[in-house]
């Protein structure tokens, strides 16, 4: 019963890619409210289930595999709804529902949700270091996603083809500056992930320096990258994402047993 809030998030979801695919059909402008309504509502019920789970456990919600996946969702969602209108109603929510639906529903289906242990003595540093980390990844992520759409819509340029996903996209230049601010972005948040992690007196400490000081430095290589135009940078960026999201799952498991989360 505990996770309705989280399946009806899914469907919502769902229903909002299903809607941004008949509006890209009839051009129906009710069907992208029908879209932004269906996002607005997955994001609120995520929020709940988080909340709910979060109460019931006493930490903040990401305390393994199912629980990170599910927040990595949420900021995704979050960061959706933060940079703009005329960015949510293109294509990047085409985008970004079916993202949302394969993360819940792989963390719905998967055996990552084992049964809680006693916790480790209450850490508020370790849970605004976690969290901070997973909201920049979420960040990152609609990062590769503005990157996708502009590698997508550079394609159709340079081959003069252009078809009905060209019209529904914003223009390049504003994808390329999407992506930036979305890098930088996550940045920021994995940098104020860092310099939490310095209050964290365990063992782990010196290995969540390592690997989010490597992390943090492939990213500001890849906005350094950006000179050398916004293609390379948008290629980099979906890149980055999942090479780092397959990096998140398998440090996750040896940070739970190190840290006592």
């Amino acid at each position: 019963m505990d996770r309705l809030p989280l399946i009806f998030s899914t469907l919502c979801f769902l229903f909002g890619f299903a809607a941004t695919l008949a509006a890209l059909r009839d051009e129906r402008h009710g069907l992208r409210r029908l879209h932004t309504v269906m996002m607005a509502a997955g994001f609120a019920l995520q929020t709940l289930f988080l909340l709910q789970r979060g109460q019931a456990i006493g930490h903040c919600p990401l305390t393994n595999l199912f629980e990170v996946l599910i927040f990595l969702s949420w900021s995704c969602a979050l960061f959706y709804f933060g940079i703009g209108r005329a960015f949510r109603l293109s294509l990047l929510g085409m985008f970004t529902a079916p993202l949302l639906v394969l993360l819940q529903s792989g963390a719905l289906l998967a055996p990552i949700d084992p049964p809680h242990r006693i916790f480790a003595p209450h850490n508020p540093w370790i849970e605004w270091h976690a969290a901070l980390c997973v909201m920049a990844y979420g960040a990152f992520a609609l990062a590769g996603i503005a990157g996708v759409m502009y590698l997508a819509q550079e394609r159709q340029l340079k081959k003069r083809h252009l078809g009905v996903f060209f019209f529904q996209m914003p223009p390049i230049a504003d994808l390329a500056t999407a992506n930036l601010r979305l890098l930088w972005a996550g940045i920021l948040l994995l940098s104020a992930g860092l310099v939490s992690a310095a209050a964290i007196h365990l063992p782990v400490a010196r290995s969540v320096w390592t690997w989010g000081g490597t992390l943090w430095g492939a990213y500001l290589l890849l906005l350094l990258a950006r000179r050398l135009g916004p293609r390379r940078t948008a290629f980099l960026s979906a890149g980055a994402f999942v090479l780092s999201a397959a990096a998140l799952c398998a440090f996750n498991h040896f940070y739970q047993g190190a840290a006592g989360l």
